[in-house]
């Protein structure tokens, strides 16, 4: 079979749609249409199926899809061994974040790659509000994205995962509110509080739900946004309190934080990779740079009283 076209099977099952294939390879539907049939009589059984408008794998598709994956993960890590033995690590690596793991790490690492020769590092941020950040992994070398954890979904893709830094989330307060005399804080203190709270589904909003659960009772959401700027900006107006990610919040001008206890309150921030471009040497240089700078930003906040 022929590697190229096993490559399209591949995009495909990640991709979801021809088009989407086509886009992404710089090819007409019709040549990816033609391609995947040339495959498919190669195979000797069906790879695809009709689905509405579209076409989806078959069960043999998706084995033979999986198949691709490792054969360009061998592929890829042939020429990382023979990059290797020619030359340091370099070309154009891309990487996207979402915002507030961007402000963290990129400046640092952006520093770091500078002083490399012959490595290119592109960055770019993503709306946080995305279903999955995986999704983008297609597109990007690197994503970097955050969870509660390494979520199953990750797994089933067959992504490399590299777990950063796990970011403590805390509680923000207006300086004068009753509980700023406490060290820390629990669900139990919190009852009856007005939040500003984030849309659904975003990590701070899981850390809220969990506080309902604990509280047996709902939480009261004054306002929902995204930004954690306006946020800041309105827990020291005194509008609300708040989840808030330690690292990143500017503590000061009317804002205090606090941490919590008997909640899981953390958030894990990981690099996610397609497993082949996992194997490319300048992207392994980069990701190796990216754990550093995490590792660095967690303990200079750690060591901070």
């Amino acid at each position: 079979m022929d590697v190229r076209r096993l490559e399209l099977l591949r995009e495909l099952s990640e991709r979801g749609s021809i088009t989407a294939v086509a886009r992404a390879t710089q090819r007409t539907a019709s040549a990816v249409s033609q391609q995947l049939k040339v495959l498919e009589r190669e195979a000797g059984v069906p790879l695809t199926e009709r689905s509405g408008r579209g076409v989806i794998l078959t069960g043999a598709g998706r084995a033979l899809a999986r198949t691709a994956t490792d054969v360009a993960v061998a592929l890829e890590r042939a020429d990382a061994l023979w990059e290797n033995f020619k030359h340091a690590p370099q070309g154009e690596v891309t990487l996207t974040t979402f915002p507030t793991a961007g402000q963290m790490l990129l400046p640092g690492l952006l520093t770091v790659v500078d002083e490399l020769p012959g490595l290119t590092l592109i960055c770019s941020d993503q709306d946080p509000l995305l279903p999955d950040f995986a999704d983008l992994t297609p597109n990007f070398d690197i994503v970097v994205a955050d969870s509660p954890g390494t979520l199953p979904s990750w797994r089933e893709r067959g992504l490399a995962v590299v777990p950063l830094m796990q970011e403590p989330m805390d509680v923000g307060l207006p300086e004068g509110h009753r509980l700023a005399k406490k060290n820390t804080l629990h669900a139990s203190d919190l009852v009856d509080e007005v939040w500003l709270g984030t849309p659904d589904g975003y990590p701070y909003d899981r850390i809220l739900r969990e506080i309902e659960v604990t509280n047996g009772s709902p939480a009261r959401i004054g306002q929902r946004f995204l930004d954690n700027g306006i946020i800041e900006a309105l827990v020291a107006a005194g509008h609300g309190i708040a989840v808030l990610p330690r690292y990143t919040t500017t503590v000061g001008n009317g804002l205090i934080t606090r941490p919590l206890s008997g909640i899981r309150a953390t958030r894990q921030i990981s690099a996610l990779l397609r497993p082949d471009r996992a194997e490319r040497p300048s992207v392994r240089r980069v990701v190796d740079e990216l754990r550093t700078e995490a590792q660095r930003v967690q303990a200079e906040h750690d060591a901070t009283p």
